[in-house]
């Protein structure tokens, strides 16, 4: 089990746009995070991102704020290159997700790129589907479970 924290989470009105910055959000089981647009079901119902990987393309020069790689949750503490398909994340008291995807094809270049300059979700991104719902808060902890070793991937991008 590895431990961490949330230190963001965003959603959008629209998709393939930045996404504003709020201190709670509803998961619910099926779809992603209630108000925001890929709150529709699917395989990425839920997009994570380290605050390490921010961290590092701000010290590249890029000035990005949470949430300008359309990301709904950021977290720290968490080694998102350990994160495996399958594994099971919890988030707070309540909130369970489950890691669907890793990276993600990008249209080239995506609007995220064409706002931002730089895009880290194809290759760093992961994203969850909500198997159990609950609310979480900026600053909730999150733990991240590891699979049964037995299942096989479902994704290109697993490493």
């Amino acid at each position: 089990m590895e431990n961490g924290k949330v230190v963001a989470i965003s959603i959008s009105d629209n998709k393939g746009e930045k996404k504003r910055n709020i201190d709670k959000a509803k998961l619910v089981k099926g779809l992603g995070i209630e108000n925001d647009a890929h709150a529709e079901g699917g395989e990425r119902q839920v997009s994570l991102l380290a605050d390490e990987s921010i961290t590092r393309v701000k010290k590249d020069g890029l000035k990005v704020l949470y949430g300008d790689f359309a990301e709904n949750i950021v977290t720290k503490g968490v080694d998102h290159n350990r994160i495996r398909l399958g594994d099971t994340i919890m988030i707070g008291d309540e909130a369970v997700l489950k890691v669907t995807k890793i990276g993600k094809e990008c249209h080239s270049p995506c609007n995220i790129f064409k706002q931002v300059g730089y895009c880290i979700m194809p290759e760093e991104g992961v994203f969850c589907s909500v198997e159990q719902s609950g609310k979480i808060h900026v600053g909730d902890r999150v733990n991240v479970l590891k699979p049964d070793p037995s299942k096989k991937p479902r994704s290109p991008f697993f490493r």
